[in-house]
């Protein structure tokens, strides 16, 4: 069976925000596409050329995959999800929920709870949600 994976939309800045998650999670950049470099470019509106098409980046097993909204359509931004990550240790996922707090807005601060050594919720400067799970499971 093949994991889940999330698939990010933003207003203009997806390239700096996948950027940003491949140097703070580690993973390995696959590919990212802008609209300018896709078959068809000329058809699309003004102002699309150096937005992101198609970005994804490996990490853990799966794929964290984005792309930019088109000039001029009514973007909302992220609401009604948040992206779970799973990391090993409670250092590595507090280093994590602070690079993403940084400029973000902390929804629950990190720290210990029932089910699992540290959880936190933030919201990282791009407006993605992120629920961090670190250390051993407790239930």
């Amino acid at each position: 069976m093949s994991p889940i994976n999330a698939y990010l939309t933003f207003d203009g800045n997806a390239a700096e925000a996948m950027r940003f998650y491949e140097k703070t999670l580690g993973g390995k950049m696959q590919m990212m596409m802008t609209m300018g470099q896709a078959p068809g470019a000329e058809q699309f509106p003004p102002g699309a050329a150096d937005r992101i098409m198609h970005a994804a980046l490996a990490y853990g097993g799966g794929l964290l995959m984005a792309s930019d909204s088109m000039p001029g359509m009514a973007y909302e931004g992220m609401k009604g999800f948040g992206v779970a990550l799973t990391l090993d240790t409670v250092a590595e996922a507090q280093r994590v929920f602070d690079a993403f707090a940084d400029g973000g807005k902390v929804g629950m601060p990190f720290g210990p709870t029932f089910w699992v050594e540290g959880f936190g919720m933030v919201t990282d400067r791009f407006g993605t949600p992120w629920l961090i799970n670190g250390g051993k499971p407790l239930v």
